[in-house]
């Protein structure tokens, strides 16, 4: 076991080159071993592109190999067409007789069929090794499919007192900064790595946000704003079509260029209704940047995954309280 926990952990090590480029699949490493040797590796590098199992058989030398040899794989490998061919058709044609997976997928085409196809043709196949990390690298994925939504990061700054800004009316006046530099990197290599990133009409009304990755290398997220009666100015930055945007709206209104307005049901179940259509659109992760009030209607509803709070020595004395954390589990918190 001590082996295979060993490539188990090189699969590992090499789906996390894939985060960041592979969503809104998952990061899977595979390993080919023949004799206690690695002969082939291969990580999934960009959505769209070849599956790690494919990398690593193509990066094989001699083939006949693979007829003795243990394919190592983090995730199940995927037994549907999409937009690659099945990775268990390629492994049965190559005849690779033995197959150690780290952990189901729980994507509902695949979700143990991948592993009934490689037994049915007569593969070897091991399951569970390090099921925990793996299932933690791609917690996400996991948990986006399990529950059918986005998985959400609930994120926000607030001063030593308990406050996440001053009282503004307006624009004009800008926000408190408690981030400090490299916090403010944090928050954008966070940007990079989700699918979506979420405020709400007044903190698009005061803040006028980006909602970009500027203080980081990487893609900028899908940007989704409530905006039911369409207050939000259309010079603001939400509306410049930098990157996409979904505006959830109670009012008909016509697209414009990268923005796409989404008529919603204010009156009931609307943050379902948001988690509903991002998963439909295969975004499978959210941020949620703003602002308190926001913020507190996930928290009563219990959507949240992982709530970061960063809380700066400044205090303020007055102000717009932050949301409260009484009774959340401290496993949510990070």
């Amino acid at each position: 076991m001590e082996a295979e926990e060993k490539y188990m952990e090189r699969c590992l090590a090499l789906a996390r080159h894939g985060r960041g480029k592979v969503n809104p699949n998952p990061m899977v490493g595979a390993v080919i071993v023949h004799k206690g040797k690695i002969i082939g590796e291969g990580f999934h590098r960009q959505y769209g592109g070849a599956h790690a199992e494919v990398n690593a058989v193509a990066s094989v030398a001699d083939e006949a190999l693979l007829r003795s040899a243990t394919l190592y794989v983090n995730l199940e490998p995927c037994s549907h067409y999409g937009l690659t061919p099945p990775c268990t058709e390629l492994i049965i044609h190559k005849q690779i007789p033995r197959v150690v997976i780290g952990c189901p997928d729980p994507y509902p085409e695949v979700s143990g069929r991948g592993i009934l196809r490689l037994r049915q043709a007569g593969i070897e196949v091991i399951t569970g090794v390090l099921e925990a990390e793996a299932r933690e690298l791609n917690k996400v994925f996991i948990r986006s499919h399990t529950l059918k939504r986005p998985y959400i990061y609930l994120k926000w700054a607030q001063s030593a007192d308990g406050f996440i800004d001053r009282l503004r009316t307006d624009a004009s006046e800008r926000p408190v900064l408690f981030s400090s530099p490299l916090m403010l990197q944090q928050v954008h290599k966070r940007r990079s790595e989700v699918s979506a990133i979420m405020v709400g009409t007044r903190t698009a009304l005061l803040d006028n946000p980006s909602l970009t990755v500027r203080h980081w290398s990487g893609p900028s997220p899908v940007r989704v704003v409530l905006d039911r009666r369409l207050a939000i100015p259309p010079h603001y930055h939400l509306l410049d079509g930098q990157s996409p945007t979904l505006v959830f709206t109670a009012t008909e209104q016509a697209g414009r260029p990268n923005v796409t307005y989404i008529r919603t049901d204010f009156g009931r179940d609307v943050l379902k209704q948001v988690l509903s259509r991002l998963y439909s659109l295969k975004l499978t992760s959210l941020l949620v940047e703003g602002g308190a009030h926001l913020l507190s209607r996930f928290l009563q509803e219990g959507l949240y995954d992982e709530i970061q709070v960063e809380t700066s020595p400044l205090i303020l004395g007055e102000g717009v309280k932050a949301p409260s954390l009484a009774g959340i589990g401290q496993e949510f918190i990070h």
